[in-house]
């Protein structure tokens, strides 16, 4: 684990966008409890998350014409329990951070793996998201 002082301007990118930011398995599982579509950020120290990741996700909240009804954040490393239960609503995907998934009543729709993270630009990864949100959060009569 990093010192704490080094992960708040990480954790805080992230909240100053709108994220809740969960450190518990019990407010992980309250939070993926409510109805709608949640995006779920497992954030990270490292530099994809920091290059990419984090910003793809601020510019595809500025670029959707259709957004999720919740945000939720979770930090790899840091706050282990949070993060271990929110892979587990993952369906058997392996744990990777960053990870940026988009569950629809608490069940994975989609899910952005570090992988592809890595050989994103963060304006790809904004298009894509964006894409995905037009798929998953617009309105069944839109």
């Amino acid at each position: 684990m990093y010192p704490e002082l080094m992960v708040i301007p990480m954790r805080q990118e992230l909240v100053r966008a709108g994220f809740e930011e969960a450190r518990t398995a019990e407010e992980v599982d309250a939070a993926l409890a409510r109805p709608g579509v949640t995006l779920l950020v497992v954030n990270a120290i490292c530099g994809c998350a920091a290059g990419k990741a984090r910003p793809g996700v601020r510019q595809a909240l500025t670029i959707a014409r259709h957004l999720p009804d919740h945000k939720l954040t979770v930090f790899a490393g840091q706050d282990r329990e949070a993060t271990a239960r929110a892979r587990s609503y993952f369906d058997g995907n392996p744990p990777t951070s960053p990870a940026i998934a988009l569950l629809k009543q608490g069940k994975l729709v989609y899910l952005m793996q570090r992988s592809v993270i890595e050989l994103s630009t963060s304006q790809q990864i904004a298009d894509e998201l964006a894409r995905v949100f037009a798929q998953f959060c617009a309105p069944a009569n839109a």
